[in-house]
């Protein structure tokens, strides 16, 4: 996640954050979540800076390709 001075996100975010995917030219709602055996996942954090694996589960269908490249926005702030 990019940290406030990347022009990210300045506070962090815990799972089933959903923030907005843009992926060439559509634009969907995205739940984030740890992967499933994370141990404590429900009370871990996403710290700007931090470089995690994470879940994504689209509230609509997309196509896309492994290796496609995608932006995660909430409020103007990129993720």
């Amino acid at each position: 996640m990019l940290t406030k001075d990347e022009g990210g996100r300045y506070t962090p975010f815990m799972s089933n954050y959903r923030p907005q995917l843009f992926i060439r030219t559509a634009d969907i709602t995205v739940g984030l979540s740890f992967p499933s055996g994370t141990p404590d996942a429900a009370e871990k954090m996403v710290m700007p800076g931090d470089h995690v694996e994470l879940v994504c589960k689209l509230h609509h269908e997309v196509a896309a390709e492994v290796g496609t490249r995608f932006t995660l926005r909430e409020g103007g702030k990129t993720g």
